[in-house]
């Protein structure tokens, strides 16, 4: 189990400050969240894997700024947008593959009324198989707002797609759905292969580790079960955390607990 922090929690700090910022300070994996069109670029995308490398840096996921435009690009009714995007992810995978990170983060579809589990899994599994033609896991995130809040509906398109499925869970998302995060990873099973985490509570629901009442034994003990080299991310908006060193010993903390349960090295 592999303990991490995203570069989107110092957001609005350029992606490549971020990652300087988390290294220096000892962070060994992270996710990096691409925030702009530019960032894509062959010559910026080895300028961050000579950082890493430069720090012994791993990054084992990519999150992309355009998740908010998937529900239009890729399940809408227009066949030309999903062509188009299709060749657009191209940029993202061809920056993992630079960058060495293999899984991609998918926001999807928001409920509508063509958005049905078969529409769904028809345009999902087509980013699917592109993603593994570069060695790239295209893996669905809950989210609130999308179709993936609901995790019955997570496990009838994991049961509809067989081995062209992987998932990523975010625990402060599934609570803003109403959600156990513990009940998705039973209805994935397997196909888990990422983590966001932090902390809640009364407070919120995305707070930093120690802030909260989380049952972080439980859930690692339950994920081991299922994946024990399961990359775990911590990811908190900018303003649940007073600074860099706030961050950092949450990210202690993080290792401390899924050390027992994986190959993560403790600081």
């Amino acid at each position: 189990m592999i303990a991490g922090v995203s570069t989107a929690c110092l957001y609005p700090k350029p992606i490549e400050e971020s990652l300087y910022e988390l290294a220096v300070n000892g962070v060994s994996t992270v996710e990096l969240f691409i925030n702009t069109h530019s960032e894509l670029k062959k010559g910026f995308a080895h300028g961050i894997a000579n950082l890493m490398k430069r720090f012994d840096v791993k990054s084992p996921s990519v999150h992309p700024f355009t998740c908010e435009i998937e529900p239009q690009m890729f399940f809408s009714e227009y066949e030309r947008r999903i062509d188009d995007m299709l060749e657009y992810y191209k940029l993202y995978f061809r920056f993992m593959n630079i960058v060495g990170a293999d899984i991609f983060v998918f926001h999807g579809g928001k409920p509508t009324s063509i958005c049905t589990p078969e529409f769904y899994c028809e345009r999902y599994s087509r980013l699917f198989r592109l993603g593994k033609e570069f060695g790239i896991t295209v893996a669905v995130e809950n989210v609130s707002r999308c179709k993936s809040a609901s995790s019955v509906f997570v496990k009838e398109i994991k049961n509809m797609l067989g081995n062209e499925f992987a998932f990523v869970l975010d625990t402060k998302q599934a609570l803003r759905s109403n959600e156990n995060p513990l009940k998705f990873l039973d209805a994935v099973g397997d196909k888990i292969c990422h983590v966001h985490i932090s902390d809640s509570g009364e407070m919120g629901d995305c707070l930093l580790i120690g802030r909260g009442r989380f049952n972080f034994k439980q859930f690692f003990e339950k994920l081991a079960v299922y994946n024990s080299d399961c990359s775990v991310i911590l990811e908190l908006y900018r303003g649940g955390f007073s600074g860099i060193s706030d961050l950092i010993s949450s990210y202690n903390k993080l290792c401390r607990m899924t050390e027992p349960y994986g190959r993560e090295q403790s600081l």
